[in-house]
């Protein structure tokens, strides 16, 4: 007896969203939104047609290879993301794809990435961005995660390649304006992890992961998550000072530094899972509204 058409498409939907879902798409968004803001501070001025063009077929690629390692990632941390609430909904940890679907998966999208970045864009940021896919696939998953409780500082320096990867798009090199958009986000890392780590602190304990409320500790977390907002205020005025961006910038960088700060210093004097989640979420804004800020100021005339 055939199936249905209508129950096959249904299958080949689903299919296509286990799929999706393994390139963790939220956080891949924010990845290319990054690496756009790269490009646009590499550009002086109104960018011509061929710079759109570029920038495009640079954002297409650097998503295909965020993606694969989004979906790799989601392959080696099955077992784990099976153990722990937050990630246990994904394909690979329910076992609705297999180890070798994700791998293909992976596969074909980082190469396709590499492809366009490589024909279309320049050899410098395709390098770039495979070393980014095994910093972050490789290095950070594979090695530092189960290792250290350092984890997230040292396998930040992935995260914090898109700027460069959009800078290097444009111009063809890593100027100083790209490194201190990759400090920022560097220094922005711990804290925006270690947050979420605070609440999700016994998921992390269950899965066996040396994340650093599992380690040190409650108390001892909130007073680094303190401490990097504060270095992270000072690295977020370094556009402004360096002379890359202007008083908008500036005053929009002061105010959410001064409400990421507020929020770990409220976290670090009185804990809750409730202040912890607000903070993480706050992180997240901080990023998202700084780099918007960017963006804008850059079309400001001064």
């Amino acid at each position: 007896m055939s199936t249905p058409l209508s129950a096959q498409g249904n299958r080949g939907a689903n299919v296509l969203r286990q799929y999706y879902a393994l390139t963790k798409p939220r956080v891949v968004q924010l990845i290319v939104f990054c690496a756009f803001i790269g490009m646009v501070l590499a550009v002086p001025g109104q960018p011509s047609w061929i710079d759109v063009r570029q920038g495009a077929l640079a954002c297409l690629g650097i998503w295909l290879v965020a993606a694969a390692a989004a979906a790799f990632n989601c392959l080696v941390e099955k077992g784990i993301d099976a153990k722990m609430k937050r990630t246990a909904w994904r394909p690979t940890a329910r076992g609705e794809l297999s180890d070798w679907q994700a791998l293909l998966f992976s596969a074909v999208l980082c190469a396709l990435g590499s492809a366009v970045l490589w024909f279309t864009v320049n050899p410098l940021t395709m390098w770039l961005t495979f070393a980014t896919f095994v910093g972050y696939a490789v290095v950070y998953t594979v090695i530092l995660k189960p290792l250290t409780p350092q984890n997230i500082v040292i396998g930040g320096a992935s995260g914090a390649m898109p700027p460069v990867l959009g800078w290097a798009a444009m111009r063809g090199d890593v100027g100083p304006e790209a490194l201190i958009l990759f400090l920022i986000i560097f220094l922005w890392t711990p804290p925006h992890f270690w947050a979420l780590a605070l609440y999700r602190v016994e998921d992390y304990r269950k899965a066996g992961l040396p994340m650093l409320p599992v380690t040190h500790g409650n108390e001892f977390t909130r007073l680094q998550v303190l401490l990097y907002t504060f270095i992270l205020f000072a690295a977020c005025l370094m556009p402004f000072i360096y002379g890359m961006s202007g008083w908008f910038y500036l005053a929009v960088a002061v105010a959410v530094s001064v409400g990421f700060s507020g929020y770990a210093f409220a976290l670090w004097r009185q804990y809750s899972d409730t202040l912890a989640r607000k903070t993480f979420r706050f992180s997240l804004i901080h990023l998202s509204v700084l780099f918007a800020a960017l963006l804008v100021d850059h079309y400001i005339p001064y």
